[in-house]
């Protein structure tokens, strides 16, 4: 994947869930990068469930070694494996064994009006210290497995089972609020077609829409609307005008909406 570096700064990246760490721009486009290539995600596949040597792996995947070298390699460089020195069952020199090191999500969401790509940094430590970021139904299965390094396959498969219920619920629940996010995005961007002169207005009103704290970068925006820095502040300042003017003509069809000025800081 060679996508240009500015696509994925303008990539939205939500701050608004504390539970997990969002990851920089940068691991996020070498994520995707490195995720794109099927031998690779064939490979975290397998290291996910115990560690390999090279030679395993290429036996497994149906590649040659020197490909899996490669790849390792490049999911070495990238954080997400690791490598370890391990004593040869035969009595020889030392082996090198491969492991997934690294914890994430990694999430895409498209649609008209809808684009969103993020990489959440899953929180670390053992069951206790996860229970109070969890749900109540989860909480008693971490209470259950806290302090055991071990439990049966029976116990686990029925643990997993009830948690892929509990998740399921939430992506239902998560889905549904995504496309209400959806839908509110839609009408907005309806009114921005109509009520705003031209398109560099219309972009710089959808870069606010999308990190609505967050002040933008206008040097770039200046820069990837080909704008000289004059220009763009005079489009913020046009912009200022028109959703002011914006609000006032429309203030009929607002219900019950909390006017947060940390949400209108462009507006001076």
């Amino acid at each position: 994947m060679t996508g240009d570096v500015r696509f994925f700064r303008r990539l939205q990246m939500s701050p608004s869930l504390p539970n997990y760490r969002l990851s920089s721009m940068d691991q996020l486009e070498r994520s995707l990068m490195l995720l794109q290539n099927k031998t690779r995600r064939s490979i975290l596949e397998r290291l996910v469930r115990e560690p390999h040597y090279p030679m395993q792996l290429a036996e497994l995947i149906g590649v040659s070694q020197q490909a899996i070298v490669k790849h390792l390699k490049e999911l070495e460089q990238g954080n997400l494996v690791e490598k370890m020195k391990v004593p040869s069952e035969k009595g020889g020199p030392p082996r090198t064994i491969f492991r997934v090191c690294e914890a994430f999500s990694l999430r895409v969401d498209l649609g008209p009006d809808l684009f969103k790509i993020e990489r959440r940094k899953l929180p670390s430590g053992g069951p206790l210290r996860l229970s109070s970021r969890l749900p109540n139904q989860a909480q008693t299965i971490a209470e259950a497995v806290s302090g055991r390094k071990k439990i049966s396959v029976t116990e686990g498969v029925v643990h997993l089972e009830q948690l892929n219920d509990q998740l399921e619920q939430l992506d239902r629940q998560r889905d549904a609020l995504i496309a209400l996010h959806q839908q509110i995005r839609g009408r907005v961007s309806a009114a921005v077609d109509t009520d705003f002169e031209d398109y560099s207005q219309r972009t710089m009103v959808h870069a606010l829409i999308e990190t609505p704290r967050i002040k933008p970068d206008l040097g770039l925006m200046a820069r990837e609307l080909n704008l000289s820095e004059k220009d763009i502040s005079a489009v913020m300042s046009r912009v200022r005008e028109l959703v002011e003017q914006q609000r006032s003509d429309r203030s009929g069809e607002v219900v019950a909406v909390d006017d947060n000025p940390n949400l209108r800081w462009w507006l001076g």
